[in-house]
């Protein structure tokens, strides 16, 4: 026997270890179910509501004076914050930046192009461009390095997207009435 197992000890050993599994297996079954205490939850159901500190909730606090400018944003105060971050940058890009020779041409704001037409803008986004008061494809035909990098670092989440997106030559053509141009460079509008 001892010769046999020393020649199949490979075998030997796996028929050892699935016995030593079904035993751990087997033992494990019989141990009786620990009792877990559950403390109940506000989310139950039927639960009372949660139990507010009135007094840590109506009490002054120094964060107050600060985001009190902010209570005007509205809803949206999570945007407003990525705002406020975009505005500083760009307050530090105009500081590092030269003037602009040009100023961007002045149109009315009554006969405001639809911005949703340039490829890469959306509903959310054309609505920030009208904030930054970008409302005519002949604005962003006119943009500069300084200008593309001010509007882009006012663009929150949406960064990057006027130069990859290529708006300046977009709104060039769009300005200019040219849709066969346009659709031959940047596809069907």
């Amino acid at each position: 026997m001892v010769t046999m197992v020393q020649q199949n000890w490979l075998v030997a050993a796996i028929v050892a270890l699935v016995a030593l599994g079904l035993a751990w297996m087997i033992s494990r079954r019989r141990r009786a179910p620990r009792d877990r205490f559950r403390a109940p939850d506000a989310l139950d159901e039927g639960a009372v509501p949660a139990q507010r500190n009135r007094a840590l909730i109506d009490a002054p606090s120094a964060a107050a004076a600060v985001t009190a400018p902010l209570a005007a944003t509205g809803p949206d105060i999570l945007g407003g914050i990525g705002e406020i971050a975009a505005w500083g940058a760009a307050q530090e890009v105009e500081h590092a930046q030269p003037a602009r020779t040009a100023p961007a041409p002045v149109v009315s704001a009554a006969a405001a192009d639809d911005l949703t037409r340039i490829k890469g803008v959306g509903p959310k986004l054309s609505a920030r461009l009208a904030e930054l008061g970008v409302t005519h494809y002949a604005q962003i035909a006119s943009w500069s390095e300084a200008d593309l990098a001010r509007i882009d670092a006012a663009l929150g989440a949406f960064a990057g997207r006027p130069a990859r997106d290529g708006w300046i030559e977009q709104c060039r053509l769009l300005a200019a009435g040219d849709v066969a141009g346009y659709e031959a460079a940047f596809g069907k509008l």
